[in-house]
Parts: structure tokens; C-alpha cells; sequence
């Protein structure tokens, strides 16, 4: 979707109702009711969203030690391995350096990170299923650093991977970079979803809507909300240097709805039970443009293939 939809046009909320029987009259009132189930963003006045010289450092050390924390685990994420051992694996190595896992205890998360694999979009409670050959897996890590958040996410692919498999995640990688490329000091957030929008469409995936990136400090989830589609009221607020936020794409293989699990309250499924994929990084924007905080030295970069 690369417009606002029309007034007889399907709403973007995924409600199967047409616009102006939906959120045309909050679009124009300036409140869109979307939410993030998970991120209940808390909104600081725009001041405090800036970041100084020494507080952009700060940030620059969280993202670097997340970063450092997901190449740890990286070589482990393999045919047979068990999720709670790779969370015990996460955790035990952000304490022993002196550091706290986020997740750990979040609004009652039960894990240190999130481990989603295959229809799992995000949110996925480590178990005791092994990961099996063909199976694609995101880490989703965030790491607080003498008080400051870095965030992070990244899909694996385990063993021999399908095509289709294998052609959404990377999909999911390039939209990370696409929406990362579309924005520089001064650029409105509905740049990111444009961008996204359009690279996933194109290679006929969908782009979830129900969860979004978000600003990032000493708070993990803040304004400004970052959805990953053109939300035209959201996507208004202006990315100014010294501002920190996450682009963390969920490209699924079908449709674009998701479900949540009734039992746990935070494993998050595609509706029609098809692959999803996510990739993520910490954004600093600064005068010359956004610099990613969570680059890993062994992970993929732009441009790679999976």
C-alpha cells in the first residue's frame, strides 16, 4: 500500500470493513487506536526523547554489547538446540557480564529473550522443542546497559532451509535495511513503512501491523512508535538527530494478521499458520543520517544473501 486507502477501499486495520466504516473518522481526528499489545509506549515530552553527546554514548555501548551478545549466541542456534537452553545460555552471559536481560520479567515475561520459530511472529516463550532441520528462528534480544537499553533481533536459519523459507527471510532482512536507508535527519516515521511496504508487496509478502518499532533509552519501549506499514497519523512525527528508535520488520509468507495465544498471553502466530520472519536494530538518527548501534561482526550485512 503505497497510499491512503480509499473510503471503499479495505481498512488498514485488517478488519475486513471498508475504510469509512472504520478508522476513516479516527484517522482524521488524529487518533488512530492502534496499539502494541506488548509495548505500551511510554510517552515522554519530545525534550527528553533528544539525547546528549554522553547519553548517545550510552546507547552506543548498549547496542554494541547486544550486538556482541548475539554473535555469542550465533553459533549455537543449530539442529537440536533446545530454546531454554539458548535463553539460560543468553541470560547467564549478559549477568556474568555484569549486565541485565530486559526481557527477564517485562510486564511478566517468564524468559530472558524471545526465541519465535517458523508461524511465530514475535514474542515466542522459549520451550523445550527442539529446533529442527528447515526451521527458521528469530532471537530477539535487549540488553540494559548501566541503565540504558540496546534491542535487537535477527532470523536464523536452521540446518537446510527451505526456498520459500529462505526467500522470506531474506525479504525480511532487506526491508530492515530498505526502512533503515529511507530516513535521515528530519525524515517523518510514514518514510519507513513506505519503504517497507513497498520491497515486501513486491515479492507478494505482507507486512504485520499489529506490532512496531518503537523509541528506545532508559525506557525499552517509547514514542516514537515506527509501524512498518504508511500509518498515516503515526507515521507524521519528525525523526530528529539524537533520537534512538527500533526498525524491526515481521514479514510473513501470507496474510498480514496475527494472532495471539490464549494460554500464555504473548506468543504471537500468523493467522493462517504460515512463516513469518523478522529482522531489527537500534537506530541513533543522527546529523548525517541513522547509524545502526547493533551491527554484529559475524551477522549478515547489508546487502548479503542468507
Amino acid at each position: 500500500m503505497n497510499g491512503k486507502p480509499g473510503r471503499n477501499d479495505p481498512c488498514w486495520c485488517g478488519s475486513g470493513k471498508k475504510y469509512k466504516k472504520c478508522h476513516l473518522r479516527s484517522d482524521e481526528s488524529g487518533d488512530t487506536g492502534m496499539q502494541v499489545p506488548s509495548a505500551k509506549l511510554h510517552r515522554p515530552s519530545r525534550s527528553h526523547l533528544v539525547l546528549t553527546p554522553a547519553e548517545q554514548d550510552a546507547m552506543r555501548a548498549a547496542g554494541a554489547f547486544n550486538a556482541e551478545l548475539m554473535d555469542f549466541i550465533r553459533p549455537h542456534v543449530t539442529v537440536g538446540a533446545i530454546p531454554v537452553e539458548l535463553d539460560k545460555m543468553i541470560h547467564d552471559y549478559t549477568v556474568d557480564n555484569g549486565h541485565v536481560p530486559a526481557c527477564l520479567g517485562y510486564r511478566g515475561f517468564p524468559k530472558s529473550c524471545c526465541i519465535s520459530v517458523n508461524e511465530v511472529v514475535c514474542h515466542g516463550i522459549p520451550d523445550l522443542k527442539p529446533l529442527k532441520d528447515g526451521d527458521i528462528v528469530n532471537l530477539d534480544l535487549t540488553s540494559i546497559i548501566d541503565g540504558w537499553h540496546g534491542d535487537q533481533s535477527e532470523t536464523f536459519l536452521v540446518g537446510d532451509v527451505s526456498e520459500p523459507a529462505r526467500a522470506l527471510a531474506q525479504n525480511a532482512f532487506e526491508c530492515l535495511n530498505i526502512g533503515i536507508a529511507s530516513v535521515g535527519p528530519g525524515t517523518r516515521v510514514v518514510e519507513i513503512g513506505r519503504a517497507i511496504s513497498k520491497h515486501a508487496h513486491a515479492s507478494g509478502f505482507s507486512v504485520v501491523r499489529d506490532y512496531q518499532g518503537h523509541g528506545i533509552g532508559r525506557v525499552f519501549h517509547q514514542e516514537p512508535g515506527i509501524p512498518h506499514f504508511p500509518d498515516f497519523q503515526a507515521g507524521q512525527f519528525v525523526l530528529e538527530p539524537g533520537m534512538c528508535f527500533t526498525i524491526e520488520p515481521m514479514i510473513n509468507a501470507g496474510v498480514y494478521r496475527t494472532v495471539l495465544d490464549r494460554a500464555d498471553k504473548w506468543t504471537v502466530r500468523t493467522q493462517d499458520g504460515r512463516l513469518s520472519a523478522q529482522f531489527e536494530h537500534t537506530i541513533l538518527m543522527t546529523d548525517d543520517g541513522p547509524e545502526v548501534l547493533t551491527r554484529t561482526k559475524n551477522g549478515p550485512k547489508p546487502g548479503d544473501s542468507l
